[in-house]
């Protein structure tokens, strides 16, 4: 019998132009997966929705993947322990979402304590340590971005200044929902180096009028993905889902099909779809998907393994650095 697994996604709403992103994938996915069915709901990016959703979802699947964003992982978290279900997180990257439900949320996503890492570990290795201004959006998340890159900053010597104008000169880092990052990227000049959260996905390219030279912080980045020791590889979903899609995803296609991906590993390994049998294979799993290496915190279920990449935007789009 195939297993069954639900997927609440925002096909419309704010968040709609990552939960079309996430559906396709899932869809390619499952197109390459004889032996899983999927299940989606539109959670229209709206809590009171996502309350609704699913609950429903829970009672008629074996699996259940989380919602995209944070905010709405928040509230995830909280139904999936209420409904003493295991939440498989690919979409809700802050560290208290991360960490708060131990035994019921299992995150496969670089938690947003990390995400600045690799920019910070750039401008060390180029001998960059002017000082840097993190600006940063409404909502958990953004502040704990920052947090993390000020954090990592002030360990290699760089002078922080956090919050304040983004048209001066110092060097600068975005940390806020897509359009508050595009925002400050269009006002900042181009005479520093500025990277920003929102420029890790392609549609960052075509909001702002020129990218040329802004880092981007991405979960994952084509051909960075190293070999997939589960699930399918690479190679064979890019090419699937370029078919499908007419273009390349970004990472949150890529992240939820490794929820989806290892949600049903641990299934087939603990012969079974209950949460206390999910939770000690997950617990116990060292591996790699197509998105990258996994592993979790064995007491919170916070993602340990798995690491950001820095990319760069040129003149035909953006590449790794």
């Amino acid at each position: 019998m195939a297993l069954r697994i639900g997927a609440p996604v925002s096909l419309s709403g704010r968040h709609a132009r990552f939960g079309e992103q996430v559906a396709l994938g899932l869809a390619t996915w499952r197109a390459l997966s004889p032996s899983v069915e999927l299940i989606v709901e539109d959670d229209r990016s709206q809590p009171g929705t996502l309350d609704v959703v699913l609950p429903r979802l829970a009672g008629q699947c074996d699996l259940l993947l989380g919602p995209y964003s944070t905010q709405l992982m928040r509230r995830a978290a909280r139904l999936g322990a209420a409904l003493n279900h295991l939440i498989w997180n690919h979409g809700g990257a802050g560290d208290d979402v991360q960490a708060a439900r131990p035994g019921h949320v299992v995150s496969v996503l670089t938690p947003a304590g990390r995400y600045a890492e690799p920019f910070i570990r750039h401008l060390v290795e180029t001998g960059d340590r002017s000082p840097l201004r993190i600006v940063y959006g409404k909502g958990g998340f953004a502040r704990q971005v920052a947090d993390g890159a000020a954090r990592a900053a002030n360990e290699q010597g760089i002078p922080v200044v956090r919050g304040g104008p983004v048209e001066d000169s110092w060097n600068l880092l975005c940390a806020g929902s897509f359009d508050e990052d595009v925002a400050a990227v269009e006002r900042a000049g181009r005479s520093r180096v500025i990277c920003a959260v929102a420029a890790g996905v392609r549609e960052f390219g075509t909001a702002v009028g020129d990218p040329r030279g802004v880092y981007g912080i991405a979960q994952w980045f084509p051909g960075l993905g190293g070999e997939a020791a589960v699930g399918i590889s690479e190679r064979d979903f890019l090419d699937a889902y370029q078919e499908r899609a007419g273009r390349p995803p970004d990472y949150p296609a890529v992240q939820a099909v490794a929820a989806a991906i290892i949600a049903a590993h641990c299934a087939e390994q603990a012969g079974g779809t209950r949460r206390a049998e999910l939770w000690p294979a997950a617990a116990g799993l060292r591996t790699a998907t197509l998105f990258g290496d996994f592993a979790i915190d064995l007491r919170t279920g916070a993602q340990t393994g798995h690491r950001t990449v820095l990319i760069r935007w040129e003149s035909d789009g953006p590449v790794a650095v």
